[in-house]
């Protein structure tokens, strides 16, 4: 597997992290400090320190989305900007919810600056989204700001399921994939389109765009559920088993559980008790007995196809297609 981004999303970094750090400074300065450090380019103090990581994916699509429009580039930066500012916005408010202490090998902002200011930080980056939208020119401002809004409440929608499953004791895999569809196929599926909108494409273009994001979003979301069961904390920025400890029903889990047998139950019973060491590294072998590690990469695989053939639908450029197609393998062979 490789971590090597496509050259889309290097030019994607290049453009919008200028536009973000000025849409960040009209931030109270409190709110500021926070999520420039959550973004990786200050320390705690706010002093700046080496560019930090992430993948730039979801501002990748929503320039690509423009440019299948036929608009260019720079049309579409404040597609990209918001929903890079969507999708921060939730990671801080998950890293409360799911109590992470570690993002991108730093510690968390919740741990830094307190969970309330994290939350607020969270909030003030959603509405910023928002209001980057709105002073876009009408009527295409307008329709890209509900556009991100409705993508913003299934997110929250996929959110809310995804905790709730962490209380359940039967998940299936429908049920796990329709949370994804939620929580993380939602706001791909706005990126891979909301530049398209800004530039008033043609309703057919936009939907053909947000069914590639949409696949896209489960792809990505299979690949980020093996790797919370065996991806190695140096690549993931993550302790080793990070789901299995916090009870998630991801796509292995959920496969695992539903083998049925002595293995599932002692899975099950595992789940329900307690977090050390040694149960999780008896959890994680139990799913991959299982044949649920093979079967995760499949679902991955499978999503990634239907994405490209959603692009097929789309009258796009053939070199627009050839950079979304990229993207898309690059989610299924991100390095475990």
């Amino acid at each position: 597997m490789t971590n090597r981004l496509p050259a889309a999303l290097d030019r994607a970094r290049a453009l919008t992290v200028p536009a973000m750090e000025a849409a960040l400074g009209r931030l109270h300065p409190d709110l500021r400090r926070i999520a420039a450090y959550h973004l990786g380019w200050t320390d705690p103090d706010g002093r700046p320190v080496a560019a930090g990581g992430g993948k730039w994916l979801r501002s990748g699509l929503a320039l690509l989305s423009a440019e299948a429009a036929g608009a260019g580039p720079d049309d579409g930066l404040p597609a990209a900007v918001a929903v890079e500012l969507v999708h921060n916005f939730s990671l801080l408010h998950d890293d409360v919810m799911d109590g992470d202490t570690e993002r991108r090998h730093r510690p968390t902002a919740w741990t830094v600056f307190g969970a309330g200011p994290a939350i607020l930080a969270g909030d003030a980056l959603l509405a910023l989204a928002q209001a980057l939208l709105l002073e876009c020119p009408a009527p295409h401002g307008q329709r890209a700001a509900l556009h991100l809004g409705a993508a913003t409440g299934r997110l929250i929608e996929g959110q809310a399921a995804d905790l709730s499953f962490e209380r359940r004791g039967g998940v299936s895999l429908d049920e796990c994939l329709a949370m994804a569809g939620d929580k993380t196929g939602a706001l791909l599926a706005c990126a891979a389109s909301l530049g398209a909108v800004l530039a008033g494409a043609p309703a057919a273009t936009v939907d053909a765009l947000a069914g590639y994001g949409l696949r896209l979003g489960l792809a990505f979301q299979a690949v980020d559920d093996l790797l919370g069961v065996w991806g190695r904390p140096e690549v993931t920025g993550k302790p080793a088993g990070n789901d299995l400890r916090q009870r998630k029903k991801t796509v292995p889990v959920v496969l695992a559980l539903a083998a049925g047998g002595p293995g599932a139950a002692q899975l099950a019973e595992l789940l329900a008790g307690g977090d050390d060491e040694e149960r999780v590294a008896l959890a994680v072998k139990l799913i991959e007995d299982s044949g649920a590690r093979e079967a995760t990469a499949a679902e991955a695989d499978r999503h990634t196809e239907l994405a490209l053939a959603s692009l097929d639908q789309a009258r796009i450029p053939a070199g627009i297609r050839e950079e979304l197609a990229a993207i898309a393998r690059f989610v299924t062979e991100r390095e475990l």
